[in-house]
């Protein structure tokens, strides 16, 4: 008897599962609960916060353009007939300076109007001393040496008066408010990246929970051929949808906020804080919050599964 050849029969391979097989194996993916709303809350912050950074760049840049080719003269005298006389030949000898472009000795009553929010009515009064002010506007930003020159120039003008008088460059003394505008601007960035992190968590936390829920469903999934790219995408799913809402939400409430704030600000009436007013590229820098924080939510997401799914092998 002739041996005849066994021939082992052997089980075929599961066939991969397709895409729309594994959405049907996990239909409730969503994250739900909280997790939009804390989405949206963190996007309105992020939008507030830069908003505040943008408009105290802004604010801080007209006023540095505004003042850094300007210096002011004060002229410290009691008697205001002698005032007047010292203003006037202050006025024209700076007025000769090759890097003066322009003079204004500021009226009496313009600075009676800005003292008196402080000084009452008493700033009228002959009581208050208020010095001559004298605005000169330069070609240029001047240096501390052209300062100092500006500086000489007002003393040889004044010397037969025996006056008090000195040239401030305005620059110089806002560089206070200026620093204090960059300390908040510092500010906003540092709380800007605070919540971005907090998002990442908030994303990272959700992700963890709703893989857990479904860990099992995983596990069969693997077993019938599914792979790792195919349960990631279902999961990136839930993360766009829920990180989108929140997104719009959030923008919504941030716009708004934003409004607000501004209509507070244009209440004071004040030219400075026009100055901070928001272009079309600040505008265009707030709308790309939301995309931006979709983005680092679907990164985050992608990452939290993936690491999810290696500690099942």
């Amino acid at each position: 008897m002739s041996d005849v050849p066994q021939i082992e029969e052997q089980a075929p391979s599961a066939p991969a599962m397709k895409g729309s097989t594994t959405a049907r194996l996990l239909p409730q993916t969503r994250f739900g609960g909280p997790i939009p709303w804390v989405i949206a809350i963190l996007i309105s912050l992020v939008i507030v916060a830069a908003a505040g950074g943008l408009a105290l760049r802004n604010l801080a840049d007209n006023a540095r353009a505004d003042l850094s080719g300007a210096v002011t003269v004060q002229i410290i005298e009691a008697d205001p007939d002698a005032k007047a006389l010292q203003a006037n030949a202050a006025a024209e000898a700076m007025a000769d300076h090759p890097l003066v472009t322009s003079v204004r000795i500021v009226p009496q009553a313009e600075l009676v109007e800005l003292l008196e929010p402080w000084l009452g009515s008493s700033a009228a009064s002959e009581d208050v001393p208020i010095p001559a002010l004298i605005d000169v506007e330069l070609s240029r930003r001047a240096d501390a040496e052209e300062v100092s020159q500006l500086q000489a120039t007002l003393d040889g003008a004044l010397e037969q008066f025996n006056s008090t008088a000195r040239v401030d460059a305005q620059s110089e003394w806002l560089r206070p408010v200026y620093d204090a505008l960059s300390a908040m601007q510092y500010l906003a960035l540092a709380l800007i990246a605070l919540v971005a992190f907090a998002t990442a968590a908030a994303v990272w936390l959700a992700a963890r929970s709703a893989f857990s829920n479904h860990s099992e469903t995983v596990e069969i999934i693997h077993l019938l051929g599914g792979t790792d790219a195919q349960v990631i995408r279902i999961f990136q799913r839930s993360v766009l949808r829920d990180a989108g809402f929140g997104a719009v939400v959030g923008l919504l409430l941030g716009l708004f906020a934003v409004w607000l704030l501004g209509q507070q600000f244009a209440a004071l009436d004040s030219g400075m804080i026009a100055g901070g007013g928001l272009d079309w590229t600040d505008w265009l820098i707030i709308a790309a919050i939301p995309l931006g924080g979709v983005v680092l939510a679907l990164f985050t997401g992608r990452i939290t599964i993936g690491f999810a799914l290696r500690s099942m092998l």
